[in-house]
């Protein structure tokens, strides 16, 4: 889809009906539209929200965007954000703005979903092997000269079925660049350099794929500590070196070749390695991946982020709160509030109660003692200290670990500022 027409998607998104599809929304919304609703800057506290509710801060949404815009800009890196983590194109939109070459995805569905709202570079970080996506991926680029795709291959087996799905399509070749595992037991990727060659030459021999470059991802490396993922990352670069040098990439009518690599907890030995990358043949296109700074979180990201490395660089800022009520307190040691496994990311680690506030006083109070120690389907389970002031009603607002599974359960997202007031609908494709 043309980008024009992604446009006009976006902005129809606030044509689009409150109704029962939303969690947390205003009973009394039903009906209006989300941009209806918006321009009345409803306080999420006193305009008829429901719990559970997932809010996203505008403050510090801004702010991490233009964070990592910064830091990609001085550290010459190309910033391909990772659209996985929110599946959301409202977000996408600000990501490009903020500087973004393009939007990372991971499947099929997740590209459908950026291609109709315009986005014109992609990365599938993934193999993708599946015939109908590709001849699907092939009549995007047959009717859109200025939409640029880029997928992972991996296999002799894998170039042989891609081949086999593109050919007779009339478009132009589909870009592939040579994934390297980040080691044995890892994770997708080539194990070898030696195989990284032999899956090289299986592109060179057909006429339905173009090698742009070689790519990787960090975050698989085993036991991972500064010093091996560096280590690594200089096999990737000296991957792309020697598949210069051999020319791999002459020929192929190239403006630039990859080197992709970056997750969210390793981007600063990615741009560490990166810089040192010898001049090639073509100019380098050094792209970075990490998608999970646009929101980040409490929990885990907050402690591998690399900013907790090098804080000179600046800081993210946790953007999800999610909102819950006291429906039960049965005993002084014990609560139960109405948001649960539907409501919160708990892969990685559980929600973490940062405020409570009471009814009626219109403000927010210490949340010192109070701690959720499991989830239900539809209720967190929590733990108060003696002295912890919590009573049924009250609301508590607890910060998430993992966004990637923070944004798949919500649909629509307020997003809110410091005072309370909702200024935007965030809306996600999952």
């Amino acid at each position: 889809m043309a980008a024009d027409s992604g446009v006009e998607l976006l902005a129809a998104l606030a044509d689009e009906r409150v109704d029962h599809r939303f969690k947390g929304l205003p009973p009394d919304a039903e009906g209006l539209t989300v941009g209806e609703l918006a321009a009345q800057r409803r306080n999420l506290f006193e305009g008829g929200f429901t719990t559970p509710l997932l809010s996203l801060s505008a403050e510090r949404l801004e702010h991490n965007l233009r964070l990592m815009e910064t830091y990609a800009e001085r550290h010459g890196l190309v910033f391909a954000p990772h659209g996985k983590t929110s599946m959301a194109p409202q977000l996408f939109r600000r990501q490009i703005d903020h500087g973004a070459w393009g939007i990372t995805l991971a499947v099929p569905h997740q590209v459908r979903v950026a291609r109709a709202f315009g986005v014109q570079r992609v990365f599938l970080a993934n193999e993708l092997v599946d015939a109908a996506a590709l001849a699907w991926i092939s009549g995007q680029l047959a009717a859109d000269p200025s939409f640029r795709f880029v997928c992972y291959v991996d296999s002799v087996r894998g170039v042989e079925l891609m081949d086999a799905a593109l050919r007779g399509l009339s478009s132009r070749p589909v870009d592939v660049v040579v994934e390297l595992a980040a080691g044995q037991g890892a994770r997708t990727g080539v194990r070898t350099e030696a195989e990284c060659a032999v899956v090289a030459d299986a592109v060179a021999g057909v006429e339905t794929l173009r090698l742009v470059g070689v790519a990787g991802y960090e975050g698989e490396v085993p036991d991972a500590d500064p010093e091996r993922v560096r280590a690594w990352l200089r096999r990737l670069t000296a991957l792309a070196v020697d598949f210069d040098r051999a020319g791999r990439f002459a020929g192929a009518g190239l403006d630039g070749i990859v080197v992709s690599a970056g997750g969210s907890a390793w981007f600063d030995a990615v741009a560490d390695v990166f810089a040192e990358l010898p001049e090639l043949s073509l100019p380098a296109l050094k792209l970075l991946r990490s998608g999970a700074y646009v929101s980040h979180d409490d929990g885990h990201y907050r402690e591998v982020t690399p900013f907790v490395r090098v804080p000179e660089e600046g800081a993210l800022q946790p953007a999800f709160r999610l909102w819950a009520q006291v429906v039960s307190r049965p005993s002084p040691e014990q609560a139960f509030a109405n948001a649960g496994k539907r409501d919160a990311a708990y892969d990685l680690d559980l929600p973490v109660v940062q405020v409570v506030r009471g009814e009626g006083e219109g403000g927010e109070r210490s949340a010192d003692g109070v701690t959720v120690v499991s989830l239900s389907d539809q209720h967190a389970w929590i733990r108060t200290d003696a002295g912890a002031v919590l009573e049924v009603g009250d609301w508590v607002g607890m910060g998430l670990s993992h966004p990637c599974t923070s944004f798949d359960k919500w649909q629509l997202i307020p997003v809110v500022e410091q005072d309370g007031t909702v200024v935007d609908y965030v809306r996600t494709y999952f």
